[in-house]
């Protein structure tokens, strides 16, 4: 019996790989004619398999089966191929049917157990099951914890950095070694190495003369935070390209004013000014967004599809073991009202659980702890099932949602960032959300997951440890998975008598244009059940001593006064949709008053300060001004506040570390 991977291998590569001769062309048709496909997938049992992935080849056009394992294709072109997978099966390829007749397939069980991820659920026989239980291939070395920050910094001053052991799988590459005083020792990879990671543009000053409106899409991923935290915490400054600022900043919860009992609107502004820390003369203007809390007794029934990867990229300690524990920690928040169902995918998907009601947690447990890596990574498949099972089950006045487990690496099907992206575009458009939940090193895919999550209208969080698995599956459960706005969008504009020029800080990939705004069409970012959004503005007052740049020569004359401390500096609008609505609502809030100096200003606002000019000092930034690793330290103990989980004491931790691992830092242009 062929092996599922070679097969999938012949397919992509067509007839000149199979020795077999291509078809002539058809003769053109005046009229593409297109007809609906149905039937029923069974196993050699005569048994109806759920979850079996139906395909046209050479398309993206495709369905799942049912419970009972029967199909309906609508679309399909009048001449082609259909493609049967199933985890655990072999593949089939058939011609299509004669107008009008159904077809029947059967699959049979695939015995390639090492090559090819294999899963089952239920207490039924080998036989029974979507996919067959397989033996698991001996897993990689765990990695040895990371030595003491302490042991590390006196290993780099004596020229010899210590570090973990790590296997050339896990590194994509074998590391060369250099000797030193006779002993060999791995050379350091350099961070980062074999993950990927979207280029970051940094956002310059706008002159307002020029352009009064800034606007972009609203953010509440925080996966760059938590991926920082690792490489810190491993004893490397992370890639540059790897810290996104508005996703440190978005990690940390604020103390914002939540929306009224009363207000129909479950979003509410609010904003602050303070004095710039790293830029003498400068203002830093805070705007906060608060979604309004809903007690986790109030949320409406669950909808929810676990997608997993269990590739053979994934069996590693912190992936598919790290991705089970937490899903576990979340099924236990589950209610009687909710229903999960469980796909994975490696080198075909399967539906691993069928829709679960919330009070059957052990059945849905046991499904969890079956998973098993291994093969290659057919992600287009395994989304395609994803969503045609939660719109089988769809809750109209529900929250209906993919939770997508991943490194990312996919390599079989839509492989593309486009093609994914294609993908998950049509599928939003039904109602179903997505939160991607990103774990793993060497060959991570960040870009590729947090464009994922931005078009299908979630959020993306990366999963460094068990206790952030908690953190944003059960601490922040509301928030991970149910929204209550969507096509978030801010649009700031700025008063030329109080604002020279200004800089958004983050958010690069969230810009919009200005008219996008007041179109409803366009796509934007989501907020869930009590989350909060935060974004920094460093102005440049009128007036200022520092200009950006010498007054215009050829400009009119036309002098523009500075306004007094009690005009308004900006307003901020706020476009939002209800999750299932398709027409936006306007919310306002201006900012006025004189800028506070930073050491009597709010604990948020200092705390937010210190977090941006960390992640300056991260990126080794060009507008980091005199931000210093001491000023951020500084910062963010004067912010800590009440800080009952002690997410505040760590920042001040992981600047410690950063300054250790990092060369010492300087203003901008100092010598």
């Amino acid at each position: 019996m062929h092996n599922l991977s070679l097969f999938l291998l012949l397919v992509a590569l067509g007839p000149a790989a199979t020795g077999a001769q291509p078809a002539p062309p058809a003769a053109p048709a005046a009229v593409t004619s297109t007809r609906t496909i149905s039937g029923r997938v069974t196993d050699a049992q005569g048994q109806g398999l759920p979850g079996v992935t139906v395909l046209v080849k050479g398309a993206t056009l495709g369905t799942s089966t049912t419970a009972n394992g029967t199909y309906v294709l609508a679309g399909v072109p009048a001449r082609g191929r259909l493609l049967f997978s199933g985890v655990g099966y072999v593949t089939q390829e058939l011609p299509l049917p004669a107008a009008g007749q159904p077809l029947n397939v059967v699959l049979l069980e695939s015995h390639q157990s090492l090559q090819e991820v294999v899963v089952g659920y239920g207490a039924r026989q080998r036989h029974d099951v979507t996919g067959a239980v397989a033996t698991r291939p001996a897993p990689a070395p765990v990695m040895a914890p990371p030595p003491p920050l302490q042991q590390q910094l006196q290993g780099r001053a004596a020229g010899i950095l210590i570090t973990p052991a790590r296997t050339s799988r896990q590194l994509k590459f074998t590391p060369p070694v250099v000797k030193r005083d006779e002993e060999v020792w791995p050379a350091r990879p350099e961070a980062g190495a074999g993950d990927t990671y979207a280029k970051v543009q940094e956002n310059a000053f706008q002159a307002v003369k020029q352009a009064p409106l800034s606007t972009f899409s609203l953010d509440v991923d925080n996966a760059s935070y938590t991926n920082v935290r690792r490489f810190l915490n491993e004893g490397q400054l992370p890639p540059r390209d790897a810290v996104r600022v508005e996703e440190m900043l978005n990690y940390f919860r604020y103390q914002l004013p939540a929306p009224a009992a009363s207000s129909p609107d479950p979003v509410r502004i609010s904003a602050e000014l303070s004095e710039c820390p790293w830029a003498l003369g400068h203002q830093l203007a805070r705007i906060g967004i608060q979604a309004k809390n809903i007690e986790t007794a109030s949320l409406p029934p669950a909808n929810l599809v676990f997608l997993v990867d269990v590739s053979g990229s994934m069996d590693e300690a912190d992936k598919l073991p790290l991705v089970q524990a937490g899903l576990k920690l979340l099924v236990r928040q589950l209610r009687p009202q909710d229903h999960v169902a469980l796909v994975a995918y490696a080198g075909a998907a399967g539906l691993v659980l069928p829709p679960t009601a919330g009070n059957r947690q052990q059945e849905i447990l046991d499904a969890i702890d079956r998973l098993q890596a291994g093969g290659s990574t057919a992600g287009g498949a395994g989304l395609r099932l994803a969503y045609s099972v939660a719109q089988q089950n769809f809750q109209k006045a529900g929250n209906n949602r993919v939770v997508l487990a991943t490194d990312g690496d996919f390599n079989v099907g839509e492989s593309s960032d486009a093609a994914m992206e294609q993908l998950i575009v049509q599928q939003r458009e039904t109602g179903v959300f997505l939160t991607v939940l990103g774990v793993g090193r060497g060959n991570l895919r960040d870009s590729r997951m947090e464009l994922l999550a931005d078009k299908g209208n979630g959020n993306y969080a990366y999963l460094d440890n068990l206790d952030e698995a908690r953190r944003t599956l059960v601490a922040q459960f509301g928030g991970t998975l149910f929204t209550v706005a969507k096509d978030v969008k801010l649009q700031i504009e700025f008063n030329p008598a109080r604002v020279a020029s200004y800089r958004l800080i983050g958010y690069e990939n969230r810009l919009l244009a200005s008219e996008d705004f007041n179109n409803d069409r366009k796509d934007a970012g989501e907020l869930g059940a009590g989350h909060t959004v935060t974004a920094l503005y460093e102005l440049v007052p009128l007036g200022s001593p520092n200009p950006l740049v010498d007054q215009l020569k050829y400009a009119p004359q036309n002098v523009l006064l500075p306004a007094g401390t009690a005009a308004e500096v900006l307003t901020v609008k706020l476009r939002y949709k209800e999750p299932q609505g398709s027409a936006s609502r306007l919310l306002a809030q201006p900012l006025a008053g004189a800028a506070t100096p930073i050491a009597q200003a709010s604990a948020d606002q200092q705390f937010a300060a210190a977090v941006a000019e960390f992640g300056l000092l991260l990126r080794q930034s060009e507008q980091r001004g005199t931000a210093t690793w001491a000023s951020a330290t500084r910062l963010a103990q004067a912010g800590r506040g009440p800080d009952a989980d002690g997410y505040r004491a760590e920042l001040v931790r992981l600047i410690g570390l950063a300054e250790g691992l990092g060369p010492a830092s300087k203003a901008v242009g100092a010598r």
